[in-house]
Parts: structure tokens; sequence; C-alpha cells
């Protein structure tokens, strides 16, 4: 993901530009926690959103607007949600639409649990230039802790369990549910949805290591193939879940 075209507009800030390539590099924790959070009977997250780069060519110019979206999804290639901004130029989205939009054109990311950022690059970009009182201010206003803009998390306990950069806590936890799963679902293994999708690939697009382990343990096909002709593996390369790749090759 971090080799692809990231869209922003002429004499834009470098501290932005060098934020959107931040949080396409790491989008895939993002998307790793909200898999889980989907997953959850008691929501652990107050907010998770998405920003994109909205493109319209305008007057023989091409207009670019950096906007967020929520209910995200993401299937490996694109993201989906609902725009929550109102654009200030742009006339081909509105404040409510349904978004799908290929995932080079992210520009930030942003969870939170209990009042503590994660992610959050143009943000911090934002609040690195600011006064502690204007700071205060801006954090105060959005109702989050955002924390040293030099010290940016993008996985909950970073520096205390630097082991959940690997893999989520919840993979682990949750590794003797989904064998049980299985063993009374065993359609479950190689079912595909109508995207073609199969359970591994949705796990390995997610980087669930234990998960992956256990589906294919149970006979999961790793040739399976999506409706657009990726397998498992071909995600876990795109999305650098280097921790994948041998279980997979």
């Amino acid at each position: 993901m971090s080799d692809t075209k990231i869209f922003y507009a002429d004499g834009e800030n470098p501290k932005m530009i060098e934020a959107y390539k931040k949080a396409q590099e790491t989008f895939k924790y993002f998307w790793r926690e909200l898999s889980w959070e989907y997953r959850r009977i008691v929501p652990g997250l107050d907010v998770a959103c998405v920003k994109l780069a909205f493109t319209e060519e305008i007057d023989g110019q091409i207009e670019v607007e950096h906007m967020w979206i929520n209910d995200v999804n993401f299937d490996g290639e694109n993201i989906y949600g609902i725009l929550v901004n109102d654009p200030d130029v742009l006339t081909n989205v509105s404040n409510g639409d349904e978004i799908a939009i290929p995932v080079n054109q992210i520009s930030d990311w942003l969870f939170a649990s209990q009042g503590k950022t994660y992610g959050a690059f143009t943000i911090h970009a934002m609040r690195s230039e600011m006064s502690d009182d204007e700071r205060a201010a801006h954090d105060e206003a959005w109702g989050l802790e955002f924390g040293d803009f030099n010290d940016i998390q993008i996985v909950f306990e970073q520096k205390e369990k630097p082991e959940n950069l690997i893999e989520h806590p919840m993979s682990k936890n949750m590794k003797e549910s989904l064998i049980e799963f299985l063993k009374n679902n065993p359609e479950e293994v190689n079912g595909q949805d109508d995207l073609g999708y199969t359970f591994l690939h949705r796990e390995v697009i997610a980087g669930n290591q234990s998960s992956v382990e256990v589906i294919l343990e149970h006979g999961a096909d790793k040739n399976a193939i999506t409706n657009s002709g990726k397998t498992a593996l071909d995600f876990a390369k795109e999305l650098k879940w280097d921790h994948l790749l041998p279980l997979l090759q």
C-alpha cells in the first residue's frame, strides 16, 4: 500500500503529505481493529473513521478534498463507508453519500477507545503547529485525548505489549471459540460470498495469524480466488502482513 499513488493538492504542506503516507502504511491496523470491533458484543471503540482523498475535475483542474467517512468496511482493495463532511468545492459527492473508493486514496484514519486516540496522522500534523492552549482547545472540541503528536500510537498497549503489532490479542483469545465454530460449521471453511471471498481471505486481510492457522488446519483452500482473481496470499503481500506469508506460501 505504501507504494501506491497518494492524492494531494498542489503546494500542500509537506508535513501533511508525510501524514498521508504514514496513514496508508498503517491503515491495515485500523482495519484489523475494526474487524474485531464488528464481532464484539459490547462495543470497544468510541470513534472509527477514515479520511479519503476525493477528486473532481472542475474547470480543467483536478480539485482534491480530504474528507472523513464512517461505517467503514474494507475488502482488501476498496474502502466503503458513509461521507460525514460537507464538501467545500466538490460537487460529485455529498454528506451522507455511500462511498466506495480505492485503498490508495486513504489520507488518514482514526479510532479511539476510552477517550484515547490511535492514528490521526493529519490531525497530529495540524496539532504540531498549534500552541499548547490551542491544542488543549482542539482536543476538548473533539472530546478526545490525542496525546503527544511526536508519539502516535497505532494499536492498543503498543509500548507495554509490542507483540500487539504482530497480532491482535483477540485473534489469540478467540482461537478455541473458532475451533469449536468450525467443528460445528465445516461448510464455513471454504464457503465463498458473492464477491468470491472466503473466510481465509477475510482473516488474512485483517492480519489474524491464529485465525488463519485454525482455518488452514480445518482444510481451507489457499488457492481460492475472489471474483477479482485474488488469493489470500495476494492480500497478505499487498497489505504487508509479513507474519502470514510463511503460512500461505
